[in-house]
């Protein structure tokens, strides 16, 4: 990132009231993307509608620098939806490592044999034949649409939703759950034309990645800082806070289940039970998350051991 404040505001909006407020923020933040954009490989030109499908299911509560590596890897080995498909689900466990949430990982292959099955293993075009793809929702769906179709669509995650309370709505962040009047909210600042949607939606999410954070946004290289919102009111708190959950680890059901995935990943075969016991002071907390992550279809039960799916 090299914004800088004397290059935050196209000269046509600086200190000038528009017609339309989301056409000038739409501008100055595209205009601000073309510069900054990280080479990021699923923006690559050789870029497959599978590859951003990936990305964008590895890039859920999971930062770049993590994802990035696993994703070359990943895409080095099963490049096609056929491939991953094909692929023994204990190498599929093993490759996702440590990127957290691994049935994530699970969906993906389902998604993948459903892609194979379902579409001759060609990823489909249109939000509503992609949602009806294992594991897919409505942002993966809207992002697959816009970033590997090119094809409006309106693609809303944590980072915009934060741009747009405070660009537009001039609150410091947005509620807790996604409101009805967010969702009006993203679709009447989308653009209509499809290029200019794509842009939209991949800007406004660098912008929330990069500069407008939630804990310490970066106003001095904000390229809309003169058009925004919170900016104008004086940076109000967070009228939210107080209902914000913290997703504390230590000690935590995840944690656990992360110990005893790791475990298993790192083992050529099977585990024995004993072993597995060993790997937490816990024993009931253990069990229930042992239980848990077979329940998940993470992990099966082999006689007193534990292993992998096959």
């Amino acid at each position: 990132m090299t914004g800088t404040p004397t290059d935050q505001v196209p000269d046509e909006h600086r200190g000038t009231p528009t017609v339309d407020a989301h056409a000038a923020l739409r501008t100055a933040v595209g205009r601000w993307f073309r510069r900054t954009a990280r080479d990021l490989p699923w923006r690559a030109d050789d870029r497959t509608a599978w590859g951003v499908l990936v990305s964008e299911v590895m890039l859920q509560q999971t930062p770049v620098v993590r994802v990035e590596p696993v994703w070359r890897e990943w895409m080095g080995r099963w490049p096609a939806p056929a491939d991953l498909a094909a692929a023994p689900t204990a190498d599929v466990l093993r490759a996702w490592g440590r990127l957290g949430y691994p049935r994530r990982a699970l969906r993906l292959q389902d998604c993948a044999r459903a892609v194979v099955e379902r579409h001759g293993g060609e990823v489909p075009t249109g939000e509503e034949a992609l949602r009806a793809l294992p594991g897919v929702g409505e942002y993966t769906a809207a992002a697959v649409t816009a970033f590997a179709h090119g094809r409006r669509a309106v693609v809303v995650d944590t980072n915009v939703r934060r741009v747009l309370a405070r660009a537009v709505e001039g609150v410091a962040l947005p509620a807790p759950s996604y409101t009805a009047a967010e969702r009006r909210l993203a679709h009447a600042t989308a653009p209509a034309d499809d290029d200019a949607a794509t842009l939209w939606a991949a800007a406004s999410m660098e912008l929330g990645a990069l500069v407008c954070t939630a804990r310490a946004p970066r106003c001095g290289a904000c390229p809309v800082a003169d058009l925004c919102a919170w900016r104008r009111a004086g940076r109000p708190v967070d009228a939210h806070a107080g209902r914000r959950r913290t997703q504390a680890w230590a000690g935590t059901d995840r944690q656990v289940r992360g110990r005893v995935m790791g475990l298993l990943r790192e083992a050529p075969g099977p585990v024995l039970r004993d072993v597995v016991a060993g790997s937490w002071p816990d024993a009931a907390q253990l069990d229930r998350c042992v239980a848990s992550l077979v329940e998940d279809g993470l992990v099966e039960q082999d006689g007193e051991a534990y292993r992998l799916p096959a």
